[in-house]
């Protein structure tokens, strides 16, 4: 086995590993022992854990922010919410270990390459969108961000739960998603307020 082979071998152990135990519970011997090598080859590779760690999430981040990024630059409209929709859930179904390590707390001190900031990348880049889209709408510009965050919270916490459950298929439950976003999206009050009795006497 070469150099890089046996590297990606490594990561690829680890990152079965990191998505059954997580990241604390994960112990370099482990990583040797079912990657059936001695612990220095790891430490030579990666120097230790944490830099197995920070590849495979390097990685996994870069594959689904690719996937999203693509789906939102790509498209128009409605097509653009069910491409991003299918991206995540697509991601998900081929990558179940690396989304289960992505969407895992991080080891102490890391600030950035987590799916907290992967989200808050794609929320940026909606309301770009969003503000583009409410101008020319008469809508509020500034809701922008708020309308974001509801979107890409509804879909990723959707998606998480998907993770363990797969059904229905993905193809059904982005429709779902695209169906409650879409018909939102399209029927914004310009100045929404509530509607209860409370709201009503104030």
């Amino acid at each position: 086995m070469t150099g890089a082979e046996r590297r990606n071998q490594l990561i690829e152990v680890a990152k079965s590993l990191f998505a059954e135990r997580g990241y604390e519970a994960t112990s370099v011997e482990e990583i040797a022992q079912r990657a059936q090598v001695s612990k220095p080859v790891v430490y030579e590779h990666f120097g230790g854990k944490e830099g197995i760690y920070a590849v495979v999430v390097d990685r996994e981040m870069s594959d689904l922010r690719d996937r999203i990024t693509s789906s939102l630059s790509s498209h128009r409209s409605r097509v653009r919410v069910e491409q991003v929709a299918l991206a995540l859930l697509t991601y998900i179904e081929e990558c179940t270990d690396g989304f289960r390590i992505l969407v895992r707390d991080s080891p102490v001190g890391a600030s950035s390459g987590t799916y907290s900031s992967l989200l808050n990348d794609a929320i940026g880049q909606v309301t770009h969108l969003l503000a583009s889209d409410f101008g020319k709408r008469e809508l509020q510009p500034e809701s922008a961000g708020l309308y974001a965050q509801a979107l890409v919270g509804m879909v990723s916490v959707t998606a998480q739960w998907w993770l363990d459950e797969r059904n229905p298929p993905k193809e059904i439950v982005a429709a779902h998603l695209v169906n409650l976003c879409w018909n939102g999206l399209m029927n914004l009050e310009p100045e929404p307020r509530l509607h209860g009795s409370d709201s009503a006497e104030a």
